[in-house]
């Protein structure tokens, strides 16, 4: 499994996703997962305080990684409103300094590898949120800090205000960006990486879509993210939507030998400076075929006419 830097960090090139923790997954079936991928040479494990629901995620990861816990690279998000936790959420200082020792307390841990704003708050300033985060690095209880679900104006704005005040500067941006969903290749992925930031694609295989799983007129498998989250017409819908692109890539990667969704993995894994690859996953097989496709390594020639084709 090839190796790539987040900041300080040094993680797998394809990751974990757990947000099927507490949810699809018992802490039996989120310890399988977990032990799939370190045997797979997966040490990076993404999650955050609302998975599970509020935090179950963290604590079935912890768990499973009890005994083990310097074999792996933990990321979790603070920022999402907690059911559980009345005034919460938000990049406030205040909430920041709740959020992170109840996620240490539910990972089983004394440091969190990657710590990141999940999502934008407009009702406080980059200076306060980065401030408390600073903090934190400086306390141990965080190693190195990202942003997700951000626009590039954003991301820029942090940077400028982490040289300003001497706070600590975030390592990455965590978005969505697949072969169907290229929205983030226009700004953001280019100016993350130009900035000297990891980009950590999440949604590699489209909810499903670039699994095969998937068939125009059909309705989903009910075990399936869109069996479960969708209702039946919005799932045909978004189905026959990307047939076409999805079977142009299928008949693609079958001439040379491999799944879509190892061609998904690999688009992704393949172009400098991306990754860790949040793969999703409910099985250990999944686990392991996510890991194996980021041996497949397209080059500048393919990854672009890809982007095109798709």
């Amino acid at each position: 499994m090839r190796r790539l830097a987040v900041g300080g960090l040094t993680a797998s090139v394809v990751g974990l996703g757990c947000n099927q923790f507490g949810s699809t997954c018992d802490s039996r079936e989120s310890a399988g997962l977990v032990g799939a991928a370190l045997d797979s040479g997966i040490d990076f494990f993404d999650v955050a305080d609302e998975y599970g629901p509020d935090g179950v995620a963290e604590e079935y990861l912890g768990k499973a990684l009890a005994g083990r816990r310097d074999t792996a690279i933990i990321a979790t998000k603070f920022g999402s409103r907690l059911g559980g936790y009345p005034g919460s959420g938000g990049a406030s200082r205040r909430w920041i300094e709740r959020a992170v020792d109840d996620s240490l307390r539910r990972l089983g841990t004394d440091h969190i590898d990657l710590y990141q704003q999940h999502f934008p708050d407009p009702a406080v300033s980059a200076e306060e949120t980065l401030g408390a985060l600073h903090d934190l690095v400086q306390a141990g209880k965080v190693r190195e800090i990202g942003v997700c679900n951000m626009a590039i104006g954003a991301v820029r704005e942090r940077l400028d205000v982490a040289a300003r005040c001497g706070y600590r500067r975030i390592a990455s941006v965590q978005d969505r960006y697949n072969l169907l969903r290229q929205q983030a290749r226009a700004e953001l992925v280019p100016g993350t990486l130009a900035a000297g930031l990891a980009f950590i694609p999440y949604f590699p295989l489209a909810s499903g879509m670039l699994t095969g799983r998937y068939h125009r007129g059909e309705p989903p498998p009910p075990d399936s993210r869109f069996g479960r989250h969708l209702d039946p017409a919005q799932a045909r819908h978004m189905i026959d939507r990307d047939a076409d692109r999805v079977a142009s890539l299928q008949a693609w990667a079958l001439e040379r030998g491999h799944s879509v969704a190892e061609l998904a993995i690999a688009w992704l894994t393949s172009q400098p400076g991306l990754g860790p690859v949040i793969g999703g996953a409910s099985t250990a097989g999944q686990v392991r075929a996510n890991a194996a496709a980021a041996s497949w390594i397209l080059t500048p020639d393919e990854i672009e006419a890809l982007g095109v084709l798709a």
